[in-house]
């Protein structure tokens, strides 16, 4: 009977071990969830969208859209999407946002849309910047009035950014306390902490961001509970607002481009 006891507390420990290999290394294929390419063209999304290329400084090009504001001096928001799809599947924010009067950058990250590169935490930092760059160069948007908004995944990619280069204004839609948090969520019999290669601290860097932040979460939210978000909202260093959508889902349209999202983002956009 002890035998039998040990070859089967063996064998667990075994597939457990296999299973935590596996976890580490394929993690980032179950953490980013790219939709590859082909992406129409940005003036097909919407009349006067043109698309642009971004070049990161380890020598990437990354497709994007811009679609320009109604004059030279318009507010412009550099958005940064969460873990799946493409800028295809943001079409509507981008419209939606446009319809305010603002200018809008929608980007693809490396790894979706067709772009070139695998995606993780240290890349993904490097591809905003590349977009912010163009949108101070290129598009020359001022500094000041640029408005940084993140969905989910993308909140952690702005949040970081805003530390260097502080924006007018920080939206952030389902942010997340920092990678691991949520993951012990979803794999709570799972040591993710210790396995994750992408951190992603969000709460941890708006408690530093200097310039005023707005969180928006769906109270139905089961990707990333609610409470999460406002655990990130009660450590931002200069919260404007917190938003909470009554039964909103993580993936909902009120979420995703409804009118408590652009409000909150034409809040925060310097007139």
């Amino acid at each position: 009977m002890l035998r039998r006891l040990l070859r089967t507390a063996l064998a667990l420990a075994l597939v457990c071990a296999v299973l935590v290999g596996l976890l580490w290394a394929f993690q980032r294929r179950l953490i980013y969830l790219p939709s590859d390419g082909p992406v129409p063209s940005a003036a097909d999304v919407l009349p006067g969208g043109r698309d642009v290329e971004l070049t990161t400084s380890d020598g990437l090009r990354l497709g994007a859209w811009f679609f320009p504001g109604p004059d030279a001096d318009a507010p412009a928001v550099l958005f940064a999407a969460g873990n799946g799809g493409n800028r295809e599947h943001r079409a509507p924010l981008a419209r939606a946002l446009a319809a305010e009067g603002l200018a809008v950058l929608l980007f693809d990250y490396r790894g979706y849309g067709g772009n070139s590169g695998s995606p993780d935490a240290d890349g993904l930092a490097l591809d905003v910047r590349a977009a912010r760059e163009w949108l101070v160069t290129e598009a020359a948007v001022p500094r000041e009035r640029l408005v940084y908004l993140g969905e989910s995944l993308g909140c952690a990619v702005v949040t970081e950014l805003a530390l260097e280069h502080p924006p007018a204004g920080l939206v952030l839609r389902s942010p997340f306390v920092d990678l691991a948090a949520v993951g012990g969520e979803h794999f709570p019999f799972l040591p993710v902490r210790l396995l994750l290669r992408d951190r992603y601290p969000v709460a941890e860097q708006v408690a530093r961001v200097q310039v005023p932040t707005t969180v928006l979460l769906g109270t139905a939210d089961t990707v990333v509970p609610p409470e999460q978000s406002r655990r990130v909202a009660a450590v931002a260093e200069r919260l404007h607002a917190l938003v909470e959508v009554p039964g909103a889902g993580h993936n909902d349209l009120v979420l995703l481009n409804g009118e408590d999202l652009v409000r909150a983002v034409t809040d925060l956009a310097p007139r």
